[in-house]
């Protein structure tokens, strides 16, 4: 296979290594940096301003895209490439604009491209054991009784509002595999020095408290833990999900044998090798069917979906309070409902300032024996008729339009079915 490059981050470059290992050639390349691995010495660089290559099938198959250095000319590339139907491997999260995120999925529904984000931490073996694990809890029936709480810690260096937001944004899809999509959020702290200590609560729709914060640490880790009646459950994730995940049991007790599910000793984890297989799935046409894996994989509405949760923190810091979160569905038809209730409210008040205009003037006219005036404010039945009329029609024009793609329905399918 062939794959050309857009760009280049930490997750971008692991994937492109683990490529050329796997006999995989990588042209052409565009805007990457000069310090790459020695393995990726022989990779054909292009200027940057010929980016356009990279939509033609004769030159690569897919096409790696980083996200360090995102900007607004990068995010145009983006949408260019989409609409071109093009296979696309895109390190996450690439942008914090929920606006982005939802355009570049309505471009989608449309086009035959297929956008992978780097989300792998989903397909270690322990997230689906402890997916399960959860389940059983919520039931009441699990081997630590009824669950409690679901708690993530982040440790990382930098805690700025971005970074703390891009962190939440990654680990916001393994709470929703774990959960569901969560119906409320709410965060404590932000602000000019809050965001170093930042936490916040969600809700999923079996009402399991989630509590994800931030901590200082010298490397990137994440450790979760499952908080039940009986005891608890920790695992330790290393920096970037690569290498042996640690797992700790304790109950009453004190600390006592794993579950079976979760071995003390383990393969490590490799992320870059989990998104190749699933950037040749969808090169194939078989993006959903990864082979053993019993969690699917995470497709364009489920990063745009982490995106607009993020997002939706420092509202709630700016706000002070939670938020309640919609499952709404973006579409073109959706957008032009919006528009068209929008204007049907604007058409009422412009009614009810006209019919008082009109009043004003016509009284004026009478008085003055103006008689243009008596004619002008004669007609604002008429205007006002004509402009409902023009309104009236324009809702037709979702009729006239073709019928959603195969694609939109895919895309629906997708964003209900994947957790």
């Amino acid at each position: 296979m062939k794959i050309g490059i857009l760009g280049c981050d930490d997750h971008i470059l692991a994937i492109a290594v683990a490529a050329v290992e796997g006999g995989h050639s990588l042209s052409p390349a565009y805007d990457v940096p000069d310090d790459l691995p020695a393995i990726l010495s022989g990779i054909d660089r292009q200027p940057r301003e010929q980016w356009q290559g990279l939509l033609e099938d004769e030159v690569c198959d897919a096409v790696l895209v980083g996200v360090d250095g995102w900007s607004e000319h990068r995010a145009e590339q983006v949408r260019t490439l989409v609409q071109a139907g093009r296979t696309i491997l895109i390190g996450h999260p690439a942008s914090l604009s929920m606006l982005w995120a939802y355009e570049l999925d309505m471009i989608l529904a449309d086009s035959s491209a297929t956008v992978i984000p780097a989300l792998a931490t989903r397909h270690h073996p322990f997230i689906y054991s402890l997916k399960n694990l959860v389940e059983q809890s919520i039931a009441g029936n699990g081997p630590l009784g009824p669950i409690e709480s679901l708690q993530f810690e982040r440790r990382q260096p930098d805690r700025d509002q971005d970074s703390v937001l891009t962190s939440f944004a990654r680990d916001a899809d393994v709470i929703r595999v774990l959960i569901g999509d969560p119906s409320r959020l709410m965060a404590l702290g932000g602000g000019d020095a809050g965001w170093a200590n930042i936490a916040v609560g969600l809700s999923g729709p079996d009402q399991v408290s989630v509590r994800w914060q931030v901590a200082k640490g010298h490397t990137r880790e994440l450790t979760i833990q499952l908080i039940c009646e009986r005891g608890r459950l920790r695992i330790d994730i290393p920096e970037r999900a690569c290498g042996v995940w640690a797992v700790t049991q304790q109950t009453d007790g004190g600390i006592s044998d794993l579950l079976p599910e979760f071995p003390s000793e383990t393969v490590a984890f490799q992320p870059a090798e989990v998104l190749l297989e699933l950037l040749l799935l969808a090169v194939k046409g078989d993006a959903d069917n990864r082979s053993n894996s019993s969690i699917p994989p995470a497709m364009w509405p489920d990063a745009a979906r982490t995106i607009e949760l993020a997002e939706t923190i420092p509202r709630s810091v700016k706000r002070g309070r939670g938020i309640d979160l919609h499952q709404e569905e973006f579409s073109e038809l959706g957008t032009f409902r919006g528009t068209m209730a929008s204007l049907g409210c604007g058409i009422i008040m412009a009614g009810l300032f006209i019919l008082f205009l009109a009043t004003l003037v016509g009284g004026v006219a009478r008085a003055a024996g103006w008689s243009f005036g008596e004619r002008l404010a004669a007609i604002w039945p008429y205007a006002i008729l004509t402009t409902l009329i023009l309104f009236l029609i324009l809702q037709l024009l979702p009729f006239l339009l073709p019928k959603d793609s195969g694609n939109s329905d895919e895309s629906k399918t997708a964003r209900s079915e994947n957790p």
